[in-house]
């Protein structure tokens, strides 16, 4: 994609109805036509809190967000519940652009807290949210939309991260050094595949890693049992230092197979 096309590339709110309907075609496009948001549904949201954002090269919606306002019983925050590109434009960062302009909506209507969920073998996502965006996350939640028919997920439990991102704080990364911090997971190459070995779940120090694979999508596709194991083995590694007072701070890359999520303790 060429640096003129990214240039005539636009991000706006979208409330008309009709590009509502093209914002549910996509959505079936990017995961599945069979579990698409409702446009009476979104127009509903939009007259309550939420908001829908749309990319567009020139009149062709190329992506979009869509959020809806939550509430946990002490707060209201923003729930960031998906955010879709077309096939044919992605590697444009445009998901850090629509990310971006969601983040100075919800400034400017005064949220504070902007939540959304992942999952935490995607790197990709994992980039951009903690690594790029610097949101953070101390929740693990297992089988959280229970079994997915679309392409990503469908065979594996849908765990996911939490995700928090405090749209109002000013945001500093501490220095990490990568040789000095100690391993959640021991892991081994074989035959260009990272592979688990072994947990670690009585480190002590103030900062851990916790790898991951760095093609989890390929894994699951030429080797399933591999890919159910890297799902077990994070979901328990994750869920015990979450719960025993870590945090996820920042996402790695290590090598050409590994990325780690860095966690420090809260």
């Amino acid at each position: 994609m060429s640096i003129e096309i990214e240039s005539v590339i636009t991000i706006r709110t979208i409330t008309d109805i009709n590009e509502l309907s093209l914002v549910r075609q996509l959505e079936g496009l990017v995961w599945s036509e069979d579990d698409t948001v409702p446009v009476s549904h979104m127009v509903a949201v939009l007259k309550n809190g939420g908001l829908v954002l749309g990319a567009f090269h020139e009149e062709k919606l190329i992506g979009f967000q869509y959020s809806f306002p939550g509430f946990d019983g002490e707060k209201v925050f923003l729930c960031s519940h998906s955010l879709g590109i077309h096939p044919d434009y992605r590697k444009l960062g445009m998901g850090m652009k629509l990310k971006m302009a969601q983040k100075e909506w919800a400034v400017e209507k005064g949220y504070e807290l902007i939540t959304w969920t992942y999952d935490p073998l995607e790197t990709v996502n994992g980039n951009l949210n903690l690594h790029k965006l610097g949101a953070i996350c101390s929740t693990y939640m297992e089988n959280v939309y229970g079994e997915m028919a679309d392409s990503m997920n469908v065979g594996l439990p849908s765990d996911r991260f939490l995700v928090e991102w405090w749209v109002k704080d000013v945001w500093h990364r501490n220095q990490i050094a990568v040789d000095r911090i100690s391993s959640a997971i021991n892991v081994s190459v074989l035959d260009g595949v990272l592979v688990p070995d072994k947990m670690n779940l009585d480190i002590l120090e103030d900062t851990i890693f916790i790898p991951v694979p760095s093609n989890f999508q390929e894994i699951k596709q030429k080797d399933f049992d591999l890919a159910v194991r890297w799902r077990e083995f994070t979901g328990k590694v994750f869920t015990h230092y979450f719960k025993t007072g870590w945090i996820a701070t920042d996402l790695v890359k290590i090598s050409q197979q590994q990325y780690s999520y860095v966690l420090e303790r809260k």
